[in-house]
């Protein structure tokens, strides 16, 4: 009979592709993890894994029950979530995945009033980028992601949250006066400094560029907001930077900041849970929850 056990292995191999890493994200030995394996191909009269020095790759079929395993997997999740979460809204253990453009930002704001209003929860966080979230929902890793939407999987329900409008950050000597109100024509795209591939603000930023394309190429990519910051600061481009992280990146004097004319591009940020899980309920109270804290702190912003 095949086991959750096997499953687990079986989806921790085709992530890791390395029976060593695949052993130690599931805390067994490489032994035991290997034995379970060829377990789970004797029960399915099937080989799943084809065993090269240094590496593992699945076979067309072990990919397949690989797919059908992290399903299960998530499931039984949803399950035990059932059980252990029916009653009491956001109790226990929630596990939380924000991107990397929201976290430093966000999370500061959202988790003392979390803290305060539901005590007996225990969040456990994971930043990285939307890709990587996005596959560890689906197979049951984490409960619930914050990030910026749509998400293109059917899989997956969604709760937008609040917009996130940019700005375009320049060096503090651009001519353009603080108070101007510029428009895409404004940008100039030759000097444009993007996060790298696979940060979700670059896809967006690259997207609000190309409905403005004039020619021209899109500047070097970095691997945090931070460092775009510190590249516009001094003066080697300009970049987009989203309103909810201005509070913490736009401190130096020698960067400013300009505003769009309407409608302003940005970016729509929500939750995204698994359709099979049975914890609404506490996804909508946080969602409520990060609502207020970002919705507070903006307020606090027009008033100073």
């Amino acid at each position: 009979m095949i086991t959750l056990k096997q499953m687990r292995y079986l989806s921790a191999l085709a992530e890791h592709r390395h029976f060593g890493r695949a052993a130690a994200a599931c805390s067994i030995t490489q032994p035991a993890l290997s034995m379970q394996i060829r377990e789970l191909e004797k029960e399915l009269a099937a080989q799943l894994v084809e065993r090269r020095p240094g590496e593992v790759v699945l076979t067309e079929i072990g990919h397949e029950v690989a797919a059908r395993s992290g399903q299960l997997l998530a499931s039984a999740r949803d399950l035990v979530d059932f059980a252990r979460h029916g009653r009491a809204v956001l109790s226990g253990e929630l596990t939380l995945g924000v991107i990397p453009t929201l976290a430093p930002y966000v999370l500061p704001r959202v988790l003392p009033r979390l803290q305060e209003r539901y005590p007996q929860l225990q969040v456990e966080l994971r930043e990285t980028q939307t890709g990587v979230l996005v596959d560890e929902l689906i197979r049951g890793d984490l409960d619930v992601i914050l990030l910026a939407l749509p998400v293109a999987e059917a899989d997956l329900e969604t709760m937008p949250l609040f917009d996130d409008p940019f700005l375009l950050a320049v060096p503090a000597g651009d001519a353009r006066s603080r108070t101007r109100r510029i428009t895409s024509r404004d940008l100039d795209q030759d000097r444009l400094i993007l996060l790298e591939e696979g940060h979700c603000l670059r896809d967006q930023a690259l997207t609000f560029c190309a409905n403005n394309r004039r020619g021209g190429s899109i500047g070097l990519g970095a691997t945090s907001l931070a460092t775009v910051m510190q590249m516009v600061a001094n003066g080697y481009g300009v970049t987009l930077v989203p309103q909810v992280a201005v509070d913490v990146e736009v401190r130096d004097d020698r960067v400013k900041l300009l505003r769009f004319v309407p409608p302003q591009p940005g970016r729509t940020i929500g939750l995204a849970w698994r359709r099979t899980s049975p914890r609404k309920s506490d996804f909508v109270a946080l969602g409520q929850i990060v609502t207020e804290a970002v919705g507070a702190s903006q307020r606090k912003d027009r008033e100073s």
